[in-house]
This record gives C-alpha cells, structure tokens and sequence, in this order.
C-alpha cells in the first residue's frame, strides 16, 4: 500500500551505506548506524505473554529478529553538536560498536561532538562513550545529559568512571537548548528518555526504544519487548506517543528502528504504519 503525506519538510542531502544526512531549515541532522545485535524472538509477547512469531526474519531464522542500533547527531550555527546515544562501544557483540567509522564515513569529526543525549543507560546506548579498543571516542565532549532516574544506572558501570563529572541530569519537561525538549517516555528503562527537536519546519523526536521490532509493533503496538522494565507501561507509552505523532506529523528517529530509522508515522487500520523518509 503506498501513501502520501503531503509535503515533507526534511529533505535527504547525503546518504551512503551507513549514514544518512538531512536538512531543515537551518538545522542538519544525521542518523549514523552503530551495527545491529540478533535477539531471540520470544522477546517479543502480546499482552497475555503469548509469544509473537513473525512472518519473517531477515536471518532467515524464525528464532532469531535483527535489531539495528541507530544514533543520531545534530546541529545549527551556534549550537552544541548534539549526538543522541552511543552506541555499543565494544560491550557487546561485534556487530556493533561501529558508530565511530559510520561518522567518519559521513565526513564527521568526532571531537566536534561536545553534547550527547543519553535516552537511557542500557549499554547500546552508553558504552560507545568508549570505542573498542579502550579510548574516548568523543575528545570534544562537554556534557552527558541522561534522565534523572537513569543515573545510578550509568554509575553502575566501572568502564565509564571517568565520564561522570560530565552528566547533567534533566527530567521530562526539561529544555536542553531553546528547540530541543526532554520529553519522558516511561516503562523500557528507568529514566528513559526522549528528546524533542524543533526546527520550525519540522518537530523529530528521537524516541529511543520506543520500539524494538518495527515490522511487527507499528501495526500491533501492544506487542511488548522482554527487556522492558514495565511492560504495560512501556505499551501505554507506545501507544500514546504513536497516536500524538501521527495527529501531529512529527518525524521519528528511532534506536532500533529499520534504517536509516527516521520517519513518519500514519494511523492505519487498528494499528499504526511508519512511513521511512527513504
């Protein structure tokens, strides 16, 4: 089924096998991919805990679902460059942990990154604060800023010691800039946390894991994820901020989303459809 949603304001400038590059007005934003991780399926559950099997799996494997790991950047003149989420670092698997050679693939410094945006502390999203080998991967960076609850999570981790003078705690509600708003999105994690950037052309929330498996959670969005904290808060989120952005037609940029994971999202049936800006 096709659609069409009118004039969209984001327009794509570059895009190559790992990153895509878009324009809004006077902001530039970009996805950036960290890899990917293959999860067991039956971490995805109805309601009842029935496991969901999907149709398909790009592994070809009915056991398995692929998850990509996206981050994203952005920045005007005169701003903090502001990158949400790190990536896997080398806590995980060796499919991921590949954020730094996505950005230098797209031509980006990474000591021009003075601002990351944490959405919560599980480790895809943190432990690229370090890159494999053990080094700072961001030699510019001035500040963390993570969910106030998500904090004694990010201590918890010894690999990351040397980062803690750097976080800046905030709480839903908080404004990080004069366009970017922290925007609490409750039940995957303790403190998780969204991030609402407007470009007076365009709003784009960068909305974590919100969703895990997008084949299967936009037309079914009461499907939970395993890892949740709170599953049926982590439902009752997913379900309200897809009806919000669909009224509104506000672009999402999502970790685990196929990517380059931005784009829209259109009510459809009982359920919801993501429309990929590519």
């Amino acid at each position: 089924m096709s659609h069409t949603l009118g004039r969209l304001s984001l327009e794509v400038i570059s895009q190559s096998a790992n990153t895509l590059g878009c324009a809004s007005g006077s902001w530039r934003i970009w996805s950036v991919s960290d890899g990917y991780v293959d999860l067991p399926a039956e971490t995805l559950k109805y309601p009842n805990n029935k496991i969901c099997r999907q149709a398909e799996s790009p592994q070809r494997n009915d056991s398995l679902v692929r998850l990509p790991v996206n981050c994203f950047l952005f920045d005007r003149s005169g701003m903090d460059r502001v990158l949400i989420d790190c990536g896997a670092g080398g806590s995980w698997d060796p499919s991921m942990g590949h954020l730094v050679e996505a950005m230098a693939e797209a031509g980006i410094d990474t000591s021009s990154i003075t601002m990351i945006a944490l959405t919560h502390a599980h480790g895809d999203h943190i432990n690229g604060l370090l890159m494999p080998d053990g080094r700072r991967a961001f030699n510019g960076l001035r500040k963390i800023v993570i969910g106030q609850d998500a904090v004694e999570e990010f201590l918890a981790e010894p690999a990351l010691e040397e980062f803690r003078q750097l976080l800046a705690p905030i709480n839903g509600g908080d404004w990080l800039a004069d366009h970017l708003l922290a925007v609490a999105i409750p039940g995957h994690a303790r403190g998780h946390m969204g991030y609402l950037l407007n470009t007076d052309e365009d709003d784009v929330l960068f909305c974590g894991d919100l969703i895990h498996v997008p084949a299967a959670q936009f037309s079914c969005p009461e499907l939970t994820w395993a890892y949740d904290d709170d599953e049926a808060t982590a439902r009752a989120s997913r379900i309200k901020l897809l009806k919000d952005a669909a009224h509104a037609r506000t672009w999402l940029a999502g970790a685990h989303l196929d990517r380059p994971g931005i784009g829209r999202i259109i009510a459809e049936r009982q359920g919801f459809a993501f429309i990929p800006i590519v």
